[in-house]
């Protein structure tokens, strides 16, 4: 374990792709390029907030003091001699609609770390200032929005979801200007930086804008850097071949496919998947308004941007991603003269994530693939409305259901056991027309969980090991910021520790598995966000 400041990075991104010679950092566009150098711009009075113990360890680096030479270079104010910082040039679709230029408005990579798994690690600050990608922004981030994004980075690492991930949460000691809900509210917040940490952060825009651009070369170039450093057994035989970028799109089809199971079946809700917002490597990336399902609604979202269309509503998520994934071949055809050859990548995409979500699904209610899938895949998709309609908090009623398995088996009355059920996840009366459905369904579920073979403790071992008893629900998150806010940080570190075993029963910490209190249901940034922060 080393301190930061003695760490040596290395900057693939940079010594290999086409950097803007230009160093004027001002809003522009910026043609014929992959990135753009820039400097972090310094903050007032850093100090570290919170740190990833699992990350800083994966990374071989030691916790920093609050204040310091490591905090500096997490906040931006310090620059070491082997980084070379610089902004992604990407465009990209939002909500939809081609949005042209985006790039990294406020994120600056730093370099590349080795981590103890034998990858290289980019850090990158969230918040450290303005580029030439930053429009009409000021490049910085709002401790709540930072706070979010710590959270949930390292919270979905421990869920086992793909996802980027968090090293350090750093307050500026300066004010940020924000309007939350675009309403003309504008109010100054606490400022702070993020230090995140992925493989890479290439984005699926990164090609679509070299695509809009006609620039063949740069797409080449990026999509050859992307398979060399992080799909290189695709590359092994025959690089820059059409076979090998058709091999790769089926790749992150995939892995997309894959990540996008996980979401569906733990109850998280992106919030904001636009092209710019999806990873080349099938990983959550941009934790930005995003929500925990707790009555089980596929048509929410906790965008208050989407509200119009609720283009990214929880039950969405699958469909818009292929989607995006389309956006994506696009790009790609200038490097395979046979557009054709890309659609079986996204038919991967679709046989993937089916077969994933029914085998999830399966082993959230502790059943294995039997003889008579169609029967199952029945079982499966009956259970789902008959969730919505009972108002089911997705959570706790996996987590419920869990306890109440072995019990089913010993032969206990399933009429009475979808009673306690409810009464422990619903968020209507136990007794609401609405919940017959969910009671007949567990009469069925009983009679299919008796010829299941393992024993009853087995069952139950499994399903606990699938479905977690804490995730990060807006409120907890939206308590913790209010706590951070106000000088208070213990909030906010019980939450991080707590979230690290979100399996474990952890009986000290019972009021963070708790069902959404009344109140959260309408408070802002409990209920409702916006792309603001």
């Amino acid at each position: 374990m080393k301190p930061l400041e003695t760490a040596t990075f290395t900057n693939s991104f940079v010594d290999e792709l086409s950097g803007d010679p230009s160093r004027e950092n001002v809003p522009r566009q910026v043609p014929g390029y992959h990135y753009s150098p820039v400097r972090p711009t310094p903050v007032a009075a850093p100090k570290l907030l919170v740190w990833s113990e699992e990350m800083g360890a994966e990374l071989g680096l030691e916790q920093p003091p609050e204040q310091g030479a490591a905090t500096e270079l997490l906040a931006g104010n310090r620059v070491a001699d082997s980084m070379r910082p610089y902004a992604a040039r990407y465009g990209g679709h939002q909500f939809g609609n081609w949005a042209g230029q985006l790039g990294d408005g406020r994120a600056i990579s730093l370099g590349e770390l080795p981590g103890q798994d034998g990858r290289r690690w980019e850090i990158q600050l969230k918040g450290a200032g303005p580029t030439p990608y930053s429009r009409r922004a000021d490049g910085r981030a709002v401790l709540r929005s930072s706070v979010r994004e710590f959270l949930c980075s390292e919270a979905m690492h421990h869920l086992g979801v793909p996802t980027t991930r968090a090293l350090s949460l750093v307050s500026t000691g300066d004010q940020v200007l924000r309007d939350m809900f675009y309403d003309g509210n504008a109010q100054d917040e606490p400022g702070a930086v993020v230090a995140r940490v992925s493989p890479s952060f290439v984005r699926f825009g990164n090609f679509q804008l070299l695509l809009a651009h006609e620039e063949t070369d740069n797409l080449r170039a990026l999509a050859d850097y992307v398979i060399r450093h992080h799909f290189p057994t695709l590359g092994a035989t025959s690089p820059d071949s059409p076979e090998v970028y058709v091999a790769w799109l089926t790749e992150i089809c995939r892995r997309t496919a894959e990540m996008v199971a996980h979401w569906q079946t733990v109850g998280f809700v992106h919030g904001v998947l636009n092209t710019d917002n999806m990873s080349i490597l099938g990983l959550t990336i941009d934790y930005g308004p995003y929500g925990w399902l707790e009555p089980y609604e596929p048509g929410w979202t906790p965008n208050t941007t989407d509200f119009t269309n609720y283009r990214y509503a929880f039950g969405q998520q699958p469909q818009v991603c292929l989607w995006n994934l389309t956006q994506l071949a696009q790009a790609l055809t200038p490097l395979v003269p046979d557009p054709e050859l890309l659609r079986p990548a996204l038919n991967q995409y679709v046989a993937t994530f089916n077969r994933s979500h029914h085998v999830r699904l399966l082993a959230k209610i502790g059943l294995t693939a039997s003889g008579n899938e169609e029967a199952d895949k029945q079982l499966v998709g009956s259970l789902l409305p008959a969730m919505e309609g009972a108002r089911v908090d997705m959570t706790l009623f996996y987590r419920h259901l869990s306890h109440l398995a072995p019990r089913l088996l010993a032969g206990e009355s399933a009429e009475e056991l979808a009673t306690q059920l409810l009464q422990a996840a619903s968020y209507a009366a136990p007794e609401a027309a609405e919940s017959a459905s969910l009671r007949t369904w567990l009469g069925q579920y009983a009679a299919r969980l008796r010829q299941e073979p393992a024993t009853p403790e087995a069952i139950q071992d499994g399903m606990l090991a699938v479905n977690p008893k804490y995730v990060l629900r807006n409120y907890l998150a939206q308590q913790a910021i209010e706590a951070a806010e106000a000088g208070d940080l213990a909030p906010l570190h019980t939450l991080h520790e707590v979230l690290k075993r979100p399996f474990d029963e952890q009986p000290e910490h019972e009021a963070l598995a708790a069902r959404r209190p009344e109140w959260a249901a309408t408070k802002p940034g409990s209920a409702t966000l916006s792309c603001s922060s």
